[in-house]
């Protein structure tokens, strides 16, 4: 009779292992480790008791009942909840560990102390693996996690900078239409603006569509089209002065693209009645300098208020071990920025879609 009280435990441990091909029914793994537990600890206080007395046979079957016991730990240990893994796993343990007092009877407590915790050993060896299996897939979940989060941040960033710009010069040509009398023109430059947003959305969705890196938007030698597009927006005046000989790796050559682009947008929201705008692009002392300025008084020389986009770009910059900074000037408004010209890796090609080579087609106007 005591010898078949191993047998729930023994199907309690195959019910266990039942229960992992289902993840919504780990969470009942304690409940399956409790009663195993109180079952194999109810025999052996039996055998110690006197109460029962060992079979021939029995030895094999509750050394397969502690063996079970033993994996049984490390399975709640592995991937049961925290709080009820911490109660249930050392009481299976215990149960795995105190067997061998049903076979003989020590010749003092402290021999029966080390006899069950050198058996216990395996249980322990079992819970530590549960538990390094358990901190490896924490570890792969939360690094997934990040970068699927670094991954929309990149997103947003580009989204921001460059569709929002093409965005804002839309809206400024459809104004202008109205102004000049021209709205054919008008509508030419907004249609050119429009697939230079659509080129932005359809590399993105590429991307995504085809799990490729999200390559660089612009470059050193789109700046220039950047500020005539600008110019022939408004009715501020870019004054660009840039250096034709200099040459930076594709990345370094994005990111500055990006800082003028924003710049430029960010004088279009927040200083629309400037004249003119000082652009400087040059490379000197190790790295490649960027400044802006414009004539439109905003306001409070405190600070201005705006979106996320300068202060995502900042963190850009300082990832490349640059900095860039924002300040109030005389009548307007200042952007500095410094690039050190190290070489940084290159970027894959641009995408093919025809979305993205009609748009790089398109006039600057």
């Amino acid at each position: 009779m005591w010898v078949a009280a191993s047998v729930p435990v023994l199907v309690a441990v195959g019910a266990a292992a039942a229960v992992l091909f289902r993840r919504s029914l780990r969470s009942r793994l304690p409940a399956l480790a409790w009663p195993a537990a109180a079952v194999s600890v109810a025999l052996t206080l039996a055998c110690v008791l006197g109460v029962a007395e060992p079979a021939p046979g029995a030895g094999a079957l509750w050394m397969a009942e502690s063996l079970a016991l033993m994996a049984l730990t490390g399975l709640v240990v592995r991937y049961a909840p925290p709080r009820q893994a911490a109660a249930a796993a050392p009481a299976a343990g215990l149960a795995a560990s105190v067997w061998l007092l049903r076979l003989f009877t020590p010749a003092s407590p402290l021999e029966g102390v080390g006899a069950c915790a050198f058996w216990g050993l395996g249980a322990l060896l079992a819970a530590t693996v549960g538990g390094y299996l358990r901190h490896v897939e924490v570890r792969e979940t939360r690094a997934v996690a990040d970068a699927r989060a670094a991954l929309r941040l990149r997103l947003a960033r580009d989204l921001h900078d460059f569709v929002a710009h093409d965005i804002s010069e839309m809206v400024a040509h459809a104004q202008a239409g109205t102004v000049t009398g021209d709205p054919l023109r008008a509508l030419e430059r907004v249609e050119a603006a429009g697939q230079r947003a659509m080129s932005m959305l359809d590399r993105t969705l590429d991307m995504l569509h085809h799990d490729r890196p999200l390559s660089p938007a612009g470059d050193l030698s789109g700046i220039r089209a950047a500020a005539e597009r600008f110019s022939a927006a408004g009715a501020a005046q870019v004054r660009l002065r840039m250096d034709a000989h200099v040459t930076v790796p594709a990345e370094l050559g994005a990111l500055a693209y990006r800082i003028v682009v924003e710049g430029l947008t960010n004088v279009r929201r927040h200083a629309p009645q400037a004249t003119r705008v000082d652009l400087t692009v040059g490379a000197g002392s190790g790295a490649l300098e960027i400044t802006m300025a414009n004539d439109g008084v905003t306001g409070a020389r405190g600070g201005r208020r705006g979106g996320s986009g300068l202060a995502g770009l900042a963190a850009l910059v300082r990832e490349q071990g640059g900095d860039l900074a924002t300040e109030a000037v005389r009548d307007g408004w200042s952007l500095t920025a410094r690039l050190p010209l190290a070489q940084s890796p290159e970027w894959p090609p641009a995408s093919s879609s025809p979305t993205t080579r009609k748009a790089s087609a398109a006039p600057s106007g």
